[in-house]
């Protein structure tokens, strides 16, 4: 006898229902705004706008920007990444973008909304968030100097998982593999070779970054004074990963820094590090910060497997999408893209540069057409109010502090007004905005031209936030992706897809279908460019 959907919507309503009457010690929202999806004639119309919301949030969000598109609104909606938002209108995303992490923080939502008090064991790394500081700075400067060692581990990546058979078709699935492969690619960068290669150590990556979000979804439907003593239970995989990770790790970690306090007595002028990657990086950071427990080696692990889960998450879900986009587009949109990466590449005989990167407008225009049609989330820069006083907004709405407040971002990417045919994939959509910066008697403006690349944030396109508090790691993932998706067009063929495997919605979160699969096949050595200088090193021994 199967289930009916009114039983479902029964069980959830019920859960939604104990879930609030057990966390009113919550902030009071503002009085007097409209509640998206309540509807004249509910009894309780806050439990059935969260349950509809919950639902189907796409509507959600579509509608509350149709029916309130100049006035704050409250967006109820459980499950993950969920909460009760204050969606602020669109025309005050500037004003959200301009408040400091001290009135709107970005953190906390992260912290409550993954529940890291329990899922992280480390509370000193979620406290001390100095790495934030290396993604800012190092990371991004070095993006340059590591493009040949990414692509190294590009090719080895998906030589090994999605084969070099140049003779038959073969399926693979687009979300497991893409994912294996970032996780590869980001830890050449963060602890690089040989840890890079090290299966056990890229599976417990891997599966704590899958299984962390999995337990805080559990453990959230927890009665908070319980949650210490079900946390325990619910996350149990995240340890036994963390552990797995960290264990490998640590031998390389106490070699490093016994080599590096030997010099500690040299001048520091003379002393070079022989690694060039995150994990050096926060080893340095920690010395000179004199802090002892910055350096203590099981929080240096920590701090590379957080970054683990916050990379591998995203950029797979961001590369997923597009190859699902591009392969059920036309085969010549590939054949496109594959044209210029191939004569950009010429023009630098097969060395990757920044410059040939940014040259290559197709591949950064599909990139970004993609973020903007798959955007991750129902909504975008979701703050919570920490200013102790609250926060009045330009439209006058005071909202008191610990409240979540939010703006759309679906509902802005799909606008007609904003996009032509916004529900359509136009890989070369912003190709043509980006030219049009400089058409006509206009000189030149490379700024203008910039942020209308994959990585560039703005008040219409939120992929990666806005303003200060915008992802720090977006350029290197933006620089990764690229070089993922310029081997696989330089060295597989495709089977199309007639029709794009549907997404699903999940909180305010979207995610492309886990199950999807896609054909692929080696090309032979005779249809792959040839340069002067190959674009990654053959020799894997």
């Amino acid at each position: 006898m199967g289930i009916s959907y009114g039983m479902v919507a029964g069980v959830l309503l019920l859960c939604y229902i104990v879930w609030r009457i057990s966390s009113n010690s919550g902030p009071r929202l503002p009085k007097g705004l409209p509640i998206i999806g309540a509807r004249k004639g509910d009894w309780f119309p806050f439990w059935q706008a969260t349950l509809r919301n919950s639902l189907d949030v796409k509507k959600a969000a579509l509608d509350g920007y149709k029916q309130y598109p100049n006035q704050a609104a409250i967006l109820p909606v459980a499950g993950p990444g969920g909460a009760s938002f204050i969606v602020l209108p669109a025309s005050e995303t500037q004003f959200v973008t301009e408040q400091p992490d001290s009135v709107l923080n970005l953190r906390a939502v992260i912290i409550k909304g993954l529940l890291y008090r329990y899922t992280v064991a480390d509370q000193f790394i979620v406290s001390n968030a100095a790495h934030q500081h290396i993604i800012t700075t190092t990371l991004t400067n070095q993006i340059g100097n590591m493009l040949s060692a990414l692509n190294d581990e590009t090719a080895f990546c998906f030589e090994q998982i999605w084969g070099t058979d140049t003779e038959t078709f073969r399926d693979v699935g687009v979300w497991d593999t893409l994912g294996r492969v970032v996780g590869g690619v980001t830890n050449r960068a963060f602890v690089g070779l040989p840890y890079s290669r090290d299966p056990a150590l890229l599976s417990a990556g891997l599966n704590f970054a899958r299984c962390l979000p999995l337990s805080a979804r559990f453990l959230s439907f927890v009665w908070e004074p319980l949650r210490p003593l079900a946390s325990p239970l619910f996350t149990l995989p995240n340890r036994i990963f963390e552990r797995r990770f960290a264990n490998i790790l640590l031998p390389e970690i106490d070699r490093r820094l016994r080599h590096r306090f030997d010099h500690m007595n040299n001048d520091k002028e003379k002393y070079v590090a022989n690694k060039n990657d995150f994990l050096q990086w926060s080893i340095e950071q920690a010395i000179a910060s004199g802090d002892p427990r910055m350096w203590k080696p099981r929080t240096l692990a920590g701090r590379v497997l957080l970054l683990n889960l916050v990379s591998i998450h995203t950029s797979s879900l961001t590369v997923t999408n597009l190859v699902l986009d591009l392969i059920s587009s036309k085969a010549e949109t590939l054949d496109e893209v594959r044209n210029e990466i191939t004569s950009v590449l010429a023009e630098t005989q097969g060395v990757w540069t920044k410059t040939a990167m940014y040259k290559m407008e197709k591949l950064d225009s599909v990139f970004r057409e993609s973020a903007r049609l798959n955007t991750l989330t129902a909504v975008a820069l979701r703050r919570v109010v920490v200013a102790k006083d609250g926060l009045t907004t330009p439209s006058g709405v005071h909202i008191p502090c610990g409240n979540f407040c939010a703006v759309p971002s679906l509902a802005v990417l799909t606008d007609a007004k904003k996009y032509s045919s916004p529900e359509s994939f136009d890989p070369f959509r912003f190709v043509d905005l980006r030219r049009e910066v400089n058409s006509g008697e206009r000189l030149p403006d490379h700024v203008e031209r910039s942020r209308m690349s994959f990585p560039a944030t703005s008040n219409d396109y939120l992929a990666f936030g806005n303003g200060r508090q915008a992802c720090p790691g977006r350029f290197f993932a933006a620089a990764e992706l690229k070089l993922m998706l310029a081997y696989v067009l330089l060295h597989y063929d495709f089977e199309m897809l007639p029709k794009r495997p549907s997404d699903t919605w999940v909180g305010i979160l979207r995610i492309p279908s886990p199950s999807a699969k896609i054909r692929v096949k080696r090309r032979k050595p005779s249809e792959v460019p040839v340069f002067r200088f190959p674009t990654h090193d053959v020799d894997w021994t």
